[in-house]
């Protein structure tokens, strides 16, 4: 069984960055002959032969296993869980494999801003698969986005771009924090690190010292840090201190100066200096807001 729902995109669509062309669903008996017929030109394939797209995919198996090849991975196993996105331009090929068939969704687009995402390397060819094990949320934005589809009300394209990107969102995150939680060991230590930075924005706290106080090297601790919040620590420290700066401009009638010497900020100039790329503002401009 397979229900589907073929997109129009206009020109003035495009300029919004995100367009949708298809969303669908299907169920697959074990004896059922894959893929489905049904499939608008373009769409179809031979699982042999596979395909290129012009265009990205996400699908999403909520039931079943399968087996997955294209250009740049070779014979990933698929199962209930599985996310795995299609790149544009790239070979691929994929199919239900084993006892059950499968149940899966799927949603086909295209734009600037996921292609930026792929050059920033958030989403690559090399790593089209993404473990995220059964989620309502990601079910419920696939039903809405089918809705949408078929109801085709005016804007729906802005609208089922957002659903995208909710969607490629909650697959990002969903994936690193199951990466993360598999060891908690690090989790804790980079916790930690971030609560003895957050308390000591008002003392001399080297990132070296809170490495010394974990027991880790600097440079481990710096990669493991970075890895998992985005940022460096040095960077984090002087964010915090950043956002404490502007409580105090809002709350105290502190000077500039006392400001920067109680964050332990270099000198006020340098202080200025960092408040002003981080905010626009100098601090005398924000007080005065």
């Amino acid at each position: 069984m397979q229900i589907s729902k073929y997109l129009v995109v206009n020109p003035r669509d495009v300029q919004w960055g995100l367009t949708v062309s298809t969303v669908g669903y299907e169920e697959i008996g074990v004896a059922d002959t894959y893929p489905t017929r049904g499939h608008a030109d373009g769409y179809y394939f031979d699982i042999d032969k596979g395909r290129v797209l012009n265009e990205y995919q996400l699908l999403y198996i909520t039931e079943g296993e399968g087996i997955f090849n294209s250009a740049h991975a070779k014979d990933i196993p698929l199962k209930a869980g599985n996310l795995f996105l299609l790149f544009p331009g790239e070979w691929h090929t994929y199919h239900p494999t084993g006892k059950n068939g499968w149940k899966s969704y799927w949603i086909g687009f295209k734009g600037k801003n996921v292609d930026d995402r792929v050059k920033a390397g958030f989403l690559s060819v090399y790593k089209p698969i993404y473990h995220v094990g059964f989620s309502a949320d990601i079910i419920r934005l696939y039903e809405e986005a089918y809705k949408r589809a078929q109801e085709e009300a005016p804007y729906s394209q802005q609208i089922l771009a957002g659903i995208v990107n909710h969607l490629v969102g909650l697959m990002y995150a969903l994936e690193r924090s199951m990466e993360l939680s598999k060891d908690h060991t690090r989790v804790d230590m980079i916790n930690l690190a971030r609560l003895r930075i957050r308390e000591s924005l008002e003392v001399d706290l080297t990132i070296q010292q809170v490495a010394e106080e974990l027991g880790v090297s600097y440079s481990n601790f710096r990669k493991l840090f970075k890895e998992f919040t985005g940022i460096s620590p040095a960077l984090y420290q002087q964010d915090l201190r950043l956002q404490r700066a502007k409580e105090l401009l809002a709350t105290t009638t502190l000077s500039i100066k006392e400001i920067a010497y109680r964050l332990r900020f270099d000198s006020p100039d340098y202080f200025s200096s960092k408040f002003k790329i981080k905010t626009g503002k100098k601090p005398s401009e924000f007080r005065n807001m």
